[in-house]
C-alpha cells in the first residue's frame, strides 16, 4: 500500500481573464499515495468549504483520461510529471513527502482564464468548426468495405484521431502554438479517402482560423510532442504543412 505524504500546495487563484491573479499556499497533510491528483484537489476543496472559504476552481469531467478537461499545469508540466497521461490519471505516489507542488492554468492568449485554473478552450471548437469534418450526403449508408483503405493508413488515422483536444500542446509551446492539435485533426481526415474531397479547403480554413484566434507559430521545439497525453507525433505537423502548401499552390 502507498504511504501517506504531506506537502505544500500552491494553486493559482484568479477571478477572471482581466483580473490580477496570485498563488494561495496550503499545507496538505497525510494524503494517501493512491489518491489521484483531482481527488487530492477535492480534499482541498472540502477543507476550504469547511473553513467557509471559496473553493479552488478547476476543470474536469470523465476522470478516465478520455476527455482532456483536467487541464492543469503542474510543476512546469501540462498534466503533471507523468508521461502519456492526463491530470486525472496522475496519482500522488508520483510526489515525495515534503514536496512543493505548484498548480497553474494553461497559459495562452487564446485560452482566457474563466476562474482560477479553469480556462476557456472554445478556440479549439472554432478551429474544428472551420473544417474538422467531412460533408456527406444523407441516405442509405455505404457498406463498411465499400471503400478499401490500407491498414497502415487506417491505423495512422486512428492514432491521429486519439487527440483529445486538451490543449497541453499549446500550454507546453513557448509560442502558444496549436499546430499539433490542428495537424492531428487534419491528418485523421487527410489519411482517409473520405477526407480527400475537402482536403484543400480544410487545411486552409483551419490554419487561417488558428491564426485569427491568436495562437503562435510553430518553431519545432517538440515540446508539444513531449507533453501530449496521447503521444501525438509532430509528423502530423509536417503533413499539415504539405496539405496547406498544396492547397495554396492549387489556388
Amino acid at each position: 500500500m502507498d504511504k501517506n505524504i504531506s506537502f505544500t500546495l500552491k494553486v493559482w487563484r484568479q477571478n477572471g481573464p482581466t483580473a490580477k491573479g496570485h498563488f494561495d499556499t496550503f499545507e496538505m497533510k497525510d494524503i494517501p499515495g493512491d489518491t489521484s491528483f483531482l481527488e487530492m484537489l477535492d480534499i482541498l476543496n472540502e477543507q476550504l468549504i469547511e473553513a467557509r472559504q471559496e473553493p479552488f476552481v478547476f476543470d474536469h469531467d470523465c476522470r478516465e483520461g478520455i476527455c482532456g478537461m483536467c487541464s492543469l499545469y503542474i510543476n512546469g508540466h501540462p498534466h503533471g510529471p507523468a508521461t502519456g497521461a492526463t491530470t486525472c490519471q496522475l496519482y500522488m505516489r508520483r510526489f515525495k513527502d515534503g514536496d512543493v507542488i505548484t498548480v497553474e492554468p494553461w497559459r495562452s492568449a487564446a485560452f482566457p482564464v474563466i476562474k482560477d485554473c479553469m480556462v476557456d478552450r472554445g478556440a479549439f471548437d472554432k478551429i474544428i468548426q472551420a473544417g474538422g469534418y467531412t460533408t456527406v450526403r444523407t441516405g442509405q449508408p455505404q457498406d463498411a468495405n465499400a471503400i478499401l483503405i490500407p491498414k497502415e493508413d487506417a491505423d495512422e488515422a486512428m492514432d491521429c484521431a486519439t487527440c483529445i483536444g486538451c490543449g497541453a500542446c499549446v500550454a507546453a509551446c513557448k509560442n502558444g502554438s496549436a499546430m499539433l492539435f490542428v495537424s492531428s485533426k487534419v491528418s485523421q481526415l487527410a489519411l482517409l479517402p473520405q477526407g480527400r474531397p475537402e482536403a484543400a479547403k480544410r487545411a486552409k480554413a483551419m490554419v487561417m482560423t488558428m491564426e485569427e484566434l491568436g495562437f503562435g507559430n510553430c518553431t519545432n521545439t517538440r515540446a508539444c510532442e513531449a507533453e501530449c497525453p496521447k503521444n501525438e507525433s509532430i509528423a502530423n505537423i509536417a503533413r499539415l504543412n504539405r496539405e496547406f502548401i498544396s492547397a495554396k499552390l492549387a489556388d
